[in-house]
């Protein structure tokens, strides 16, 4: 039947089915929903009461409605937003060797719980643990180490298995609350454990968690302030205090790290954050932190210290229902491998080489962009070049800027509020999505995180 003579009632599902153009949908899709979606719009015909178009057409709009209900809703995007650890655009992007070792666990059998050292008849079993132990260790000072599946299940677990029914002592500085409304308080509820607050917002002092322990008091526990900071009259217990006068009473200090850098940022031209080691080296006896921040790795939560608070904490239930998976495992371990060799770690991480790229390259490139998103745009915007501040995101260096550079896009004549927010709408739906930011009456595209140029250009003809 010629697809351009209109039927008065639609055909058969068989019909369509046998239809040429419907060959390769059943390839691809497979009887059953192909099947389903011709049923699905032959509904959607009788329901609009419009003229029926024949078998092809029919066939081609099912191919629309199957390629759109199998499209994953997870989508690569272009972060040019300025935040290079942007928590609602995945944080951390793994590297190379990361993607490959968790696609290996993927697709092969591995030893995920099998000590291949001590048993070769199959019935052997072994921690998962000790994938990634040794090398947590060897990074930290840890004596011993373990993996949860992020860093609020490492501060659950740890409560929840050294604090259960007694007092945690913590200073009302640091009562956090981070993305998700993920607080403090509530996870110390959570565990069973009853909080102490000593100090004030802005000022603690030694003498106030000395005061503060009784006999129902199981640790002292610092939290590090990673996405806010309090300036002006302030007062703060170190580490290396807190630990002192936890250890004084035969307690153990907790330490919530948060972003938790395996290595010195500010020998890398970035802003100071405190070093796991460090903090460990200062007396802390457990000290949590993310896989997923300025470690550049998978989302984990990781656990060094003492080797006998360690394995407490792997005897509680929890530690099995908050255990991080293989692909987790593989992508984390090569991360960490990836920090025996630190003077390449600018090559090999990219949470690393994004950090601390250069301004000069990023400016560079924006100015190769600019005549080039102004073509697309056309003579209803202005694209100009511009000095931008990066953030690190996540939580991590709050108040910190790091100098970068991108795009300013403005209206040419309409007013900048609602074009802006059409302009960035239109870059959203790209097949790669284009997120930049709103600041300024400008529509900012910070550069610093674009390293597919080619990519990113070979799109714009579709604005």
């Amino acid at each position: 039947m010629d697809e351009a003579v209109q039927t008065r009632r639609p055909p058969a599902v068989d019909r369509i089915l046998r239809d040429p153009a419907a060959s390769p949908l059943l390839t691809a899709y497979g009887h059953a929903a192909v099947t389903e979606a011709v049923r699905a719009e032959l509904a959607a015909l009788r329901a609009s009461q419009l003229a029926i178009p024949g078998e092809a057409a029919i066939a081609a709009a099912v191919a629309v409605r199957l390629e759109a209900r199998m499209a994953p809703a997870l989508r690569r995007v272009f972060n040019l937003t300025g935040t290079v650890l942007h928590t609602n655009l995945g944080r951390a992007q793994l590297s190379e060797a990361a993607v490959a070792h968790a696609a290996m666990a993927m697709r092969e059998a591995c030893n995920l719980e099998f000590d291949l050292g001590g048993h070769v008849d199959g019935r052997g079993r072994g921690e998962r643990d000790t994938l990634v132990e040794h090398l947590l260790c060897e990074l930290t000072g840890a004596e011993a180490a373990t993996v949860v599946n992020n860093n609020a299940a490492a501060v659950l677990l740890m409560l929840a298995a050294l604090a259960k029914g007694r007092e945690v002592v913590l200073s009302r500085g640091e009562l956090v609350e981070i993305g998700g409304s993920f607080r403090i308080p509530d996870v110390m509820r959570a565990a069973s454990a009853r909080l102490v607050e000593v100090g004030t917002t802005n000022r603690t002092h030694a003498r106030d968690y000395a005061e503060a322990i009784g006999p129902k008091t199981a640790a002292l526990m610092k939290v590090h302030a990673s996405n806010y900071a309090i300036t002006g009259f302030t007062a703060a217990v170190s580490e290396r205090e807190v630990a002192a006068i936890a250890h004084a009473q035969g307690l153990p200090l907790l330490v919530d790290l948060g972003a938790g850098s395996l290595i010195d940022l500010a020998a890398r031209g970035l802003p100071k954050e405190p070093v796991v080691r460090d903090v460990l080296a200062a007396g802390a006896d457990l000290v949590s932190f993310s896989g997923d921040k300025l470690l550049g790795g998978p989302q984990a939560g990781l656990i060094a210290g003492r080797r006998d608070l360690i394995a407490k904490l792997r005897k509680h239930p929890l530690r099995r229902a908050l255990r991080p998976s293989k692909i987790t495992l593989a992508a984390l371990e090569a991360t960490l491998l990836a920090y025996r060799t630190p003077d390449l770690l600018v090559r090999d991480v990219p949470t690393m080489r994004l950090l601390t790229r250069p301004q000069a390259e990023i400016a560079a490139l924006a100015e190769r962009l600019r005549p080039v998103v102004a073509k697309a745009l056309g003579a209803d915007w202005l694209v100009e070049s511009a000095a931008l501040a990066s953030q690190v995101g996540s939580g991590s260096l709050p108040g910190e800027t790091i100098p970068s550079a991108g795009l300013a896009l403005v209206p040419a004549r309409a007013r900048a509020g609602g074009a802006l927010k059409t302009l960035a709408a239109r870059f959203a739906a790209m097949p790669v999505p284009v997120i930049g930011r709103i600041a300024d009456n400008q529509l900012l595209f910070d550069l610093r995180c674009l390293e597919d140029e080619t990519g990113f250009t070979a799109q714009l003809d579709l604005l």
